[in-house]
Order: structure tokens, then C-alpha cells, then sequence
């Protein structure tokens, strides 16, 4: 892999037979396939300074590895993706936990057999819990809505306690929304956990963390002599879209073209701009071993910040005196702010507005989409693997 910042004086895209725009985990894997299955020279062109798009991570000045763009937790139950990504990396033996501070209490997230007794007190959550189990049976999730459906007034009050304080104020925070603006469907999937499992995913198979953090796996994904990196370019100022062609750098392109960025951003917004949510991170670093027990810590009844993040309890780097931790404050997405797009709001209106931008590409058969923004959905990170790999296989398929 070469990586350069910028382009060469004097580009010639024609020496290439696949350009991908994107240096994150859609840009990477479909960049390695095609090189790796079909013999294709790729460019992958990155907006950015640096590869691994959101999940990219760094070590601060204090020594400590952060993830500049949140947290990123690697839990997944497709095979494929787990045996693909573990070719780049090993793996620790991380499994998430997130608590939620409750009016100065900590409760495990989902709520469960614990989060009920801290809530309730020890024999009312008890007896909550049996009930529970009694309706449900054990070791399952049930949405609020369910817990409603039963016209039990006990149940219900565990259902109202949990939107209340785990989900309302939370989400009202996050999505910059009031009570009668949430989706009812939304607030019904809310869970509850009929079990003592604590865990944040505990259905995934494989959960962990790169052992020597994302951007050493993207960096190994990377890694082939087919592959050219290009950072700090902005695609826009080589590529433009046509009603049936793509011209980089100012010719016809007859190669294959994987776009992972925001479509609205390519054709300049001209219909309107996609609505997102956006985060503002703030790092600090403390003098002190652990902040807090463990990676995050969600505030759903307090704070202007949405959760706290505390790197090394995730990682399980050893740094005696020092720990650094982030706070997330939501807010809407300005584009062409240098904001980082973050949530799609998957609205009617905007899915519309996001369907006018894909039919533009839609007869530009050498033109790829792929991934969190050029998908506009919202992706965990298994999720744009596996879309990456799906696009890949018919990009190899058609290739060989």
C-alpha cells in the first residue's frame, strides 16, 4: 500500500481500474477484494487525513488510545464479517456493559434483574422481576410496549419507569426532539432484559476489540501492492456525475467506482441537504486510574451531554495515573461545516429526498454506492462490512 497526502501532479486515473472514494471500512474492504480477486490497480481518494474513517483511533498526548470519532464497539453475529475483519487483526476478549446514571444511580443498560432492584429497592424489584419472569420466561428481551400489552399494573409501571428514565429524556437529547415528536414505534422497541445478563449485546457472538486498535487493522487491510491511498483530497474536485457517465479529472472514467460519501454532498445539495445528527466530542484527560467502572455511561436524566466514555476500560490499556474520557453533546448537522454526519434522520421526507439523489446514479452502471452515507441508513460496523462484501461479490463476479 502506498499512502500519499494529496494526489501526484499530473494523476492519470486511467492507470487505474477501480477509484473508491473512502478510506473507512466500505472503501477499505471493497479496495482490498478487488484487488486481492481480480488483479484490479485501485486508488481509494480520502477526504481525510488519515484512513479508517469513523472508527479511526489515536494516541493522545497523554498516551492514551481514543477513538477520535466515539466509541466504537466491535460486536457482531455474521460469520462472514467476523472471518473477514479477523484476517487484519486478533482480537480481545472485550464485552460491552454500559450503565445509566439515574438520578445519581448507576443501572445496568438494558434494564434488568439488577437495574430492577436499584430501582425499586430489593424486595419490590424482586418481586417485579418474578412477575416478569412468571410472563416472559427468562433471558429474554421484551419491548415496553409488550410489558403494556398486558394490562398489568405492575407491568406497566416497570414500562412507564424505563421510558421515563432510560429512554425519554435520553433520546430527547440525542435527536434534538420533544416527548410528542418521538415515534410511538420507536418507544415501543425499548427493552427490558429478563435476566441478570449485563452485557450491552448479549446475543453477539463475537464481541471484542482490535488488539492493536482499528487503524492498525485498516492499515493491514490496506496493505497491498494493488492499492494506492490518496489522503486529504476531496473527491468533488476530480469527479463529477453525469446523466450516464462519471468524469475524473475531466474524462470519461471506464472503471469501477465505489462511492462510500454523502450523495447530497457530490451533486452540491442542489436538491436539499440530507438531515443528520451530528456529535460534539469533548476529550479530557485526568489524573486518575479509572473514572468510572465502565466504558460508558449513558446520562438519561441529567447533563446537557448525551454519555461519557472512558477509553481504557474498553481497550484494557494499562496507564497508571492518567485516564482520558470523552462527553457527546448532540446536536444538528451543519453541512459543509466540517461536522462529522453522524445519524441520519430516517424520516418519510428525507428517504424521499434521498431516493431523487440516488436515481441521478442509478443508470451509471460503473457507479457503486455503499455504506453508512452513501446508503444514508444508519450501519453498526458490521453492518457496512457486510454490505461491502455483498458489493464486492458481484463487483468479482462481474470481473472474473
Amino acid at each position: 500500500m502506498g499512502i500519499a497526502n494529496g494526489l501526484p501532479a499530473g494523476f492519470n486515473p486511467d492507470v487505474y481500474d477501480a477509484i473508491i472514494v473512502g478510506a473507512g471500512y466500505a472503501g477499505a474492504v471493497c479496495a482490498r477484494r478487488l484487488a486481492e480477486a481480480c488483479g484490479m490497480k485501485v486508488a481509494v481518494i480520502e477526504r481525510r487525513d488519515h484512513i479508517g474513517g469513523n472508527a479511526y483511533d489515536y494516541v493522545d498526548d497523554a498516551g492514551i488510545l481514543v477513538h477520535k470519532y466515539g466509541p466504537h464497539i466491535y460486536h457482531t453475529m455474521n460469520g462472514r464479517v467476523n472471518q473477514y475483519l479477523s484476517r487484519f487483526t486478533e482480537w480481545t476478549g472485550y464485552q460491552h456493559k454500559v450503565l445509566a446514571n439515574i438520578h445519581g444511580t448507576l443501572m445496568p443498560v438494558p434494564f434488568n434483574h439488577t437495574s430492577l432492584k436499584l430501582a425499586f429497592g430489593d424486595e419490590r424489584g424482586e418481586a417485579l422481576y418474578q412477575k416478569l419472569v412468571a410472563t416472559f420466561g427468562e433471558n429474554k428481551k421484551v419491548p415496553i410496549m409488550e410489558l403494556r400489552e398486558k394490562n398489568d399494573p405492575e407491568l406497566s409501571e416497570v414500562a412507564d419507569y424505563v421510558y421515563e428514565n432510560v429512554f425519554l429524556h435520553y433520546t430527547m437529547k440525542q435527536w434534538g426532539k420533544t416527548p410528542d415528536q418521538i415515534d410511538p414505534s420507536i418507544t415501543g422497541r425499548v427493552p427490558v432484559f429478563v435476566g441478570d445478563d449485563d452485557r450491552y449485546f448479549p446475543t453477539a457472538k463475537y464481541q471484542g476489540m482490535p488488539a492493536e486498535g482499528y487503524t492498525k487493522l485498516f492499515e493491514n487491510m490496506l496493505n497491498h501492492d494493488l492499492v494506492s491511498v490518496f489522503l486529504g483530497v476531496d473527491v468533488r474536485d476530480i469527479l463529477k456525475v453525469g446523466t450516464s457517465n462519471v468524469l475524473v479529472c475531466g474524462r470519461p472514467y471506464g472503471g469501477e467506482i465505489v462511492y462510500s460519501g454523502p450523495l447530497d454532498e457530490l451533486f452540491g445539495l442542489d436538491l436539499g441537504a440530507l438531515p443528520y445528527r451530528t456529535l460534539d466530542m469533548q476529550f479530557e484527560t485526568l489524573p486518575v486510574d479509572q473514572f468510572q467502572p465502565v466504558g460508558t455511561v449513558n446520562y438519561t436524566t441529567s447533563e446537557d451531554f448525551t454519555r461519557i466514555t472512558e477509553f481504557k476500560n474498553m481497550t484494557g490499556q494499562v496507564a497508571p495515573g492518567r485516564t482520558t474520557i470523552m462527553r457527546e453533546y448532540s446536536k444538528a448537522y451543519v453541512p459543509e461545516s466540517g461536522q462529522t454526519p453522524y445519524y441520519a434522520i430516517l424520516e418519510d421526507e428525507n428517504l424521499k429526498l434521498y431516493r431523487r439523489y440516488r436515481e441521478r446514479v442509478a443508470g451509471i452502471l460503473n457507479f457503486h454506492c455503499v455504506g453508512r452515507l452513501a446508503e444514508y441508513r444508519y450501519y453498526d460496523m458490521d453492518g457496512v462490512v457486510a454490505s461491502a462484501l455483498n458489493l464486492s461479490d458481484e463487483l468479482i463476479q462481474a470481473h472474473n
